[in-house]
């Protein structure tokens, strides 16, 4: 759909000035949309996760620990798929707010994606460098966005979402580096031609939601407080946006309409989109392949065994 066919719906949950300023900017935050008994649940199913964490000394495809990782004092960059390990995101990915929320961006009919959570763990989780999503999972279209949920309070000096106005009307960018690898941020001369210093940083209380369109140039600094910053992210597109290759972040729950119907049709935008490597084999980790770090052998078989799982609900 495009941006006047969304719009001409009646809003369900956000007013009509913050659609178009989402369709003008690229991106938008709305304060305190998830209610703080799902919040506290939250918390909860994600301590959850970080005790299964202490098990773990080197990543996989489900825990991306972040340098330092003991079971003494686990320090989390990502949980991959959460919807895949806890029942509550899966509720939360799958209904109210958050599906008429997407449902006021994308229009009536709903696609879910892929899930994950990012930590930005207290003093020292890792920065994400300036990056456009899109190129990670092409589309037909460019309707998907990222809607994340601020599980904590997020004041400035936790390493909040910044992204830059209007850059999703802008170029995209190559995301591989000089020598054909994929590293999946923007080099530094092309970061130089974005307007970086204009970027918005997100910041909000627990509960808050930040939502932005799969073309923007975004990214986060490290944390440096003493307050971790796990960010709870799902993507979405409209019904009628298709995925040209493999999810990097599988689940069994690809695809699925969560609110609305089926399209019958691909909707086909005809700015290209650059394509990245194949992750039917499985997918390392954003923080690793930003900061080119390797993974052995090893690592790659469990990467694989655990991405079949994941596309299979585990059958």
């Amino acid at each position: 759909m495009t941006p006047e066919e969304i719009l001409s719906h009646p809003p369900l949950l956000l007013s009509q000035a913050q659609r178009e300023s989402y369709f003008e900017r690229g991106y938008l935050l709305a304060e305190r949309v998830i209610p703080d008994a799902m919040v506290e649940r939250l918390r909860a199913a994600t301590a959850e996760m970080v005790e299964r964490s202490r098990a773990l000394s080197r990543s996989d495809q489900v825990f991306d620990l972040e340098p330092g990782h003991t079971a003494e004092s686990p320090r989390l960059r990502r949980l991959t798929s959460p919807v895949e390990h806890h029942p509550l995101y899966w509720e939360l990915a799958s209904t109210a707010p958050l599906v008429d929320l997407v449902a006021d961006l994308v229009g009536p009919d709903v696609k879910f994606h892929h899930s994950k959570l990012n930590f930005k763990w207290a003093a020292g989780g890792e920065e994400v460098k300036w990056h456009q999503d899109i190129s990670y999972w092409p589309h037909t279209n460019y309707s998907p966005l990222t809607v994340g949920v601020y599980l904590h309070d997020c004041g400035p000096d936790q390493g909040p979402l910044g992204v830059v106005p209007g850059s999703h009307r802008g170029e995209l960018f190559d995301q591989y580096n000089e020598r054909g690898e994929w590293v999946g941020c923007l080099a530094a001369a092309d970061v130089a031609r974005v307007a970086v210093d204009t970027a918005d940083y997100l910041t909000g209380p627990s509960g808050s939601v930040t939502v932005h369109n799969c073309r923007v140039v975004h990214g986060s600094r490290p944390n440096l407080s003493d307050q971790g910053r796990p960010l709870l992210l799902n993507v979405f597109s409209s019904a009628d946006a298709f995925p040209y290759t493999a999810n990097p972040l599988p689940s069994s729950h690809a695809g699925r309409i969560v609110r609305g119907v089926a399209a019958r049709r691909a909707h086909h935008d005809p700015r290209p989109c650059l394509v990245p490597p194949d992750w039917s084999g499985g997918y390392t980790s954003l923080f690793a392949l930003q900061q080119e770090e390797s993974w052995d052998e090893e690592q790659l078989e469990t990467v694989a065994r655990q991405t079949r799982e994941m596309r299979t609900g585990g059958r």
